[in-house]
């Protein structure tokens, strides 16, 4: 089942991220979080209007997903970022693809223009899941993040998710 999260799932969030975080380079970091850093990442994407998505079964939360701003520039206001983590007993069963799926859903009812994904270079699984997704190769920066003693590269994604050819007005501040 994928529903929105709620505060009580954030312990059940915490260990997935940390755990992600230590064992893989999905993440590049190597500083485990806090529930108080959950709480508060969960509140500031609640206090943006975005959804953190988790996917359960009678074993509890499977995994995760949200996005936030690219950027903060107010340019970039139609383009979001992703995250999407499942726990290491869950993957490879579809997990991963569901979670994705209802966040693409969201992003658009949000009128959100594009969804970007910044990936690990050398997580080929993530890559096929996004490019199953419609998302397209955007590039690779190379060398750009460290972990584990090692460079990393990072391979950007990206998928339109509407057909509009300009972006509606902004709106003057009230």
């Amino acid at each position: 089942m994928i529903r929105d999260a709620s505060e009580a799932d954030l312990p059940a969030i915490l260990a997935i991220y940390n755990d992600v975080l230590a064992t893989s380079t999905a993440i590049f970091s190597e500083t485990p979080a806090t529930l108080d850093d959950r709480r508060q990442w969960f509140q500031a994407r609640r206090d943006a209007g975005y959804p953190v998505l988790v996917a359960t079964d009678d074993s509890g939360v499977l995994g995760f997903a949200t996005f936030g701003d690219f950027r903060t520039w107010p340019g970039y206001r139609h383009t979001v970022e992703h995250t999407v983590h499942v726990r290491t007993d869950a993957r490879g069963r579809g997990v991963g693809l569901a979670l994705m799926t209802v966040l693409l859903e969201r992003a658009v009812r949000l009128g959100k223009h594009v969804m970007v994904a910044g990936v690990d270079a050398e997580n080929l699984t993530s890559i096929r899941l996004h490019e199953r997704l419609g998302f397209h190769q955007a590039g690779t920066l190379h060398q750009v993040g460290c972990k584990f003693g090692r460079w990393l590269d990072l391979t950007f994604l990206e998928r339109r998710l509407d057909e509009r050819v300009s972006p509606e007005p902004r709106q003057p501040a009230a």
